[in-house]
């Protein structure tokens, strides 16, 4: 059974740094689609794509976090990496990790129906 497991969240001021990181078990590869996303609370409030990464290496970014988010991932250790910079407070949400053995290319901008298999997330608060 696939298991994503996130890690790296926490707390910084605006024009901080924080590398997430997500180990995926159950697995021998992870070289397919995979993905962050982030979701703040509230009714109604949608997860987003922040990151994703296809099976060939490309990756495509939300236009809210070009430049300053970086996502990568070391296919040895099966884990995936989102590197942010810059941070700024309305990049407070939770995180968290997507992934589908089913996805080689993502050709649409409705990332979130490509991916079956979600970690529980990692908090990541962004203060003035």
């Amino acid at each position: 059974q696939v298991h994503l497991v996130e890690s790296g969240g926490g707390s910084v001021q605006a024009g901080g740094s924080l590398r997430l990181s997500c180990a995926v078990s159950g697995v021998t590869h992870i070289s397919y689609c995979m993905a962050w996303f982030r979701q703040t609370p509230g009714p109604g409030n949608k997860r987003e794509g922040v990151a994703l990464i296809e099976s060939d290496g490309n990756t495509r970014y939300a236009d809210s976090v070009k430049g300053r988010f970086t996502i990568s991932k070391d296919n040895a250790k099966n884990i995936l990496y989102l590197e942010m910079n810059n941070l700024k407070p309305e990049d407070t949400a939770m995180y968290y990790c997507a992934a589908d053995w089913r996805c080689r290319k993502v050709t649409d901008n409705d990332w979130r129906r490509y991916f079956g298999f979600w970690g529980q997330g990692t908090q990541v608060t962004v203060s003035t």
